[in-house]
């Protein structure tokens, strides 16, 4: 916008002092939204949005996609599953522009001026909107050959004879959780550590030992044998993969279009 940064910062804090509130949080590290900025930013955005449509609907464009639409997911699932939607949005909607942001920390939505998440979780009590499109399942893998040579374990004790790896993303508190309140520790355990789910993977088909990985990162593997499910029986609950947003957003064009791609996608995938 070419305004230099003392410019910027003078007119937020005229802002604030005629608003009579403090939209940033300001320390030697960061710049953040306060909660009364973030309702603030949430409100202009959704007034420029009102804008925005208003001009399109009179040139005509009718409301097809348009300009920049900001999505997150985590690493593995955004690069497997995400990505190809986003490449069949641009494909069809030559003014749409994409940014993808791939983390598997839990963003905030209006702090970090994202659009859409993609969550892999148990939603806790929000005022963000969730569309659920599909499940997947936390599961324990291993090779057959490693199998083979260290015996397979029929009950979740038997795992105290193991070395797991550890991908720490989908393992809270340093420990594998199982059905019926089921617990294995992981402290001391592990013979490899890891925040990549690939890597991880691919170490457990190399025979390293067993990965609690996500079900839908596995599927090929196992269809192709080069690894088989250990404690199947014992698996937790299924976990909900959903699209969360803002609640004023569900009418943006961006946002509407990548729901329905979403759900067309994952309607003949199954994912767990």
């Amino acid at each position: 916008m070419r305004v230099s940064p003392t410019a910027a910062s003078r007119g937020i804090s005229e802002l604030e002092k005629k608003l009579g509130v403090t939209l940033l949080r300001r320390t030697t590290r960061s710049v953040g939204l306060t909660s009364e900025g973030a309702l603030y930013l949430e409100r202009c955005r959704r007034i420029l949005d009102d804008l925005d449509d208003a001009d399109r609907a009179l040139r005509g464009h009718n409301f097809k996609p348009h300009g920049d639409f900001r999505v997150t997911a985590s690493f593995a699932f955004g690069r497997k599953h995400v990505l190809p939607i986003l490449i069949g949005l641009l494909r069809k909607y030559p003014m749409l522009n994409v940014e993808l942001s791939l983390d598997d920390r839990i963003v905030r939505l209006v702090e970090e001026g994202l659009d859409v998440a993609v969550r892999i979780a148990v939603l806790t009590d929000s005022p963000l909107h969730a569309v659920r499109i599909g499940t997947v399942r936390r599961v324990l893998v291993a090779s057959p050959a490693y199998l083979k040579a260290h015996g397979e374990p029929t009950e979740i004790s038997h795992l105290h004879k193991h070395k797991p790896i550890m991908f720490d993303s989908s393992t809270p508190n340093m420990e594998w959780r199982f059905a019926a309140q089921g617990r294995f520790a992981i402290r001391g355990q592990t013979r490899l550590t890891t925040n990549d789910a690939e890597f991880a993977v691919d170490a457990a088909i190399n025979g390293i030992g067993i990965a609690r990985v996500f079900s839908y990162q596995v599927i090929e593997h196992l269809k192709k044998k080069r690894l088989k499910y250990v404690l199947k029986n014992q698996e937790p609950p299924e976990v909900p993969v959903n699209l969360v947003f803002q609640g004023i957003r569900r009418r943006s064009p961006n946002l509407s279009a990548f729901i329905v791609a979403t759900q067309e996608y994952f309607r003949d995938r199954n994912l767990s």
